[in-house]
This record gives C-alpha cells, structure tokens and sequence, in this order.
C-alpha cells in the first residue's frame, strides 16, 4: 500500500525544521531585543550570538539524543539510574556554558548563580518533556500501525482459510452428482460438465479477488442450483427466486453458497416432501437473502458430525467482513430450516 504523504521522510524532516524555527523565534517575537540592555552588559555582541546558536545546537542534540537513545535504551528497559545521571550531566553542561558565557562576555563580572541554575532547569525541564512526549507518541503510533497491519494480515489470511474451506466441501457435492449422472449415462452429462468448467473457472480466478460483482455470485449460486436439481429430479420440489442484481453491488465472492449447500445437505435424503426455497433480491444498497429447506431432526444430528465446515464458517467470515453491516437469522420452525440474511451493501 502506498504510505501517506504526512508519513514519507521529507515531510517529517520538514514538520521537525518548522517547529525549531517556531521554538527558537518564541524569544524574538515575545520579547524583542532591548539594545539598550545588549549596549550595557554585552562586552561582544557577536560573542552572544555565537552561543545562542551554540545552545540551540545543544538543545536539538539533547531533545533527539532523549528521543532516540536515553528513552528506548534507558527508560523503556527500566535502567532509571543511568538515566537520571546523564539528565544530570546534560544539565550540568549547559549550567557550566551558561556560566562562562556570562563571567567572561558581561560587562559586569559578577555572577548571580542562582538565575543561571533556573534558567537551565527551566530549559532542560522544557526540552526534555518534550522530547519524552515526542518519543512515546511516536513509538505508540508505530505500534498502533503495526498491530494494525498484524490484525490485518491475520484477517486476510483467516479470511483465505475460511473461503478455501468451502471449495472442497462443494466440490464433494458437484463431483458426486457427476458420477451419479456417469452410472446413468445420462445426456445432461455433458452440459453439466461444461456448467462445472464454469463453476470452478470462478472458484480458481475469480474467487480470490476481494470482492466480485453481485451478479456473478448469483449466476454461481444459479449454476450450482441447476446442478443439484438435474441430480435430485423431481425427489426435491426446488423453488428458486435470484434477482438480476444492480451490476454496481459487489460482494464477498463465494458468501453465500455455505447456506445453499446447507439446505441441500439437510433438506434431502430421507425426508418425506423435501423442498428448498431460495430467494434473493436487492434494494438500494441491501441485500435480502434466504434460504428454506424441510429437515429431519434425527437425520440432520447424523449429518452435522460430517458435514465439513458448516454454518459456522460463514458466520465467522460475516462478523469479520461486515461487522455490524449485517443481519443474520437461522431458525427452526414446523419441519423448517429458515436462513434469512440482510446485507449492507455500501
């Protein structure tokens, strides 16, 4: 993924230059020069200039040695003592040039101490909490984007796991059809072999894409659909209502076949009028999904101890692609298994 602009190393280095420049101006623009004090106590004014600078330098070494050193090396590894023993050597550097500067370029040779020792305090003070602020702020951003990145990498691959779970599952169905059609010589054989080479063109190329178009997920869903009723005949009454699907929704390619293959799992075999009724439609940015099959009870128990992945896989890959985009009811009621999904589309 291409980083943002605000992430790439010039404009760091440009946001850092910047606020030195605002930092180091504060004096000038809160407390202009006062040439009558400079012409009193100064003895060389080039000499007050070269060690402003000088301490400017200072500070700057300070607040990235803090950040980037003395932080990650000391107090994150819990070594406090070394710690406070280079604060206090930085901070008796800057008390002993502050000192100098002012007992050797002042007109007047007598120097207050304590003055000196506040205003190092206060600036050493200033600096640091800065830069301990910076530093932490910035290692808490690094780790936030990491565990990001981890989290979604660990979604992607959940996600691939979970979505190549279902291609064996409903391969086991399609192929067992097929040798079922084989054992009869049946002449839909051969356009169903061709409605399988579709099928699993999508499953290999298209099925990996994050997203495909909702019409082709119907037209997968239409074609397992007429596979599984050339092989049950007129054994299952099979009503099926697939809207032509608005070509600009996009869904989660292989979604929604756990549920067709559930209710062709559980609503076959030893059931006395089994019937499955599949509807999908859409409205302005939902989906409206459902899927109904009679079911045995006793029959059904029997199943679920082999019945590969189940409901729960496609549970797990809602709550992980739509959040709380989505609306899922599975209920049993009078003989009836009934699935009804609502799906934000946006």
């Amino acid at each position: 993924m291409k980083e943002e602009w605000y992430h790439q190393k010039w404009a760091i280095i440009a946001r850092h230059v910047l606020a030195w420049l605002i930092f180091f101006s504060l004096p000038y623009l809160l407390h202009p020069t006062n040439d009558n004090w400079e012409r009193e106590h100064l003895n060389d004014k080039q000499a007050w200039t070269f060690y402003q600078y000088f301490t400017y330098l200072i500070l700057i070494v300070f607040f990235y040695l803090n950040a980037w050193v003395f932080i990650p090396k000391m107090v994150y590894k819990k070594r406090f003592f070394e710690y406070t023993l280079y604060i206090l050597g930085v901070f008796v550097f800057m008390f002993v040039v502050r000192y100098l500067f002012e007992n050797f370029f002042l007109r007047s040779h007598t120097v207050d101490i304590k003055p000196v020792i506040l205003f190092t305090v206060f600036t050493i003070f200033f600096v640091l909490c800065a830069s301990t602020a910076f530093q932490m702020i910035v290692d808490k951003m690094q780790q936030e984007r990491k565990s990001s990145a981890r989290e979604n990498e660990n979604l992607k691959t959940e996600l691939s796991l979970l979505r190549s779970q279902v291609s064996p599952h409903f391969m086991f169905n399609v192929l067992n059809n097929m040798v079922s059609l084989a054992r009869k010589k049946s002449d839909v054989l051969e356009p169903s072999l061709i409605k399988l080479s579709s099928l699993m063109r999508y499953m290999l190329y298209e099925a990996d894409e994050d997203k495909v178009p909702l019409q082709k997920e119907t037209e997968y869903l239409q074609s397992y659909i007429d596979l599984q009723q050339q092989r049950f005949g007129k054994n299952v009454a099979i009503q099926v209502s697939l809207e032509a699907a608005d070509s600009t929704y996009e869904i989660e390619p292989m979604l929604l076949i756990p549920f067709v293959e559930n209710a062709f799992k559980h609503g076959t075999g030893l059931i006395s009028n089994a019937s499955i009724d599949i509807s999908l439609y859409t409205r302005p940015g939902m989906l409206f999904f459902s899927v109904r099959n009679k079911f045995n009870e006793a029959s059904s128990e029997i199943k679920d101890k082999t019945s590969g992945i189940g409901l729960a896989n496609v549970k797990r890959r809602l709550n992980l692609l739509y959040g709380d985009n989505y609306v899922l009811h599975i209920t049993k009621k009078d003989d009836w298994f009934i699935v009804s999904l609502q799906l934000n589309l946006h």
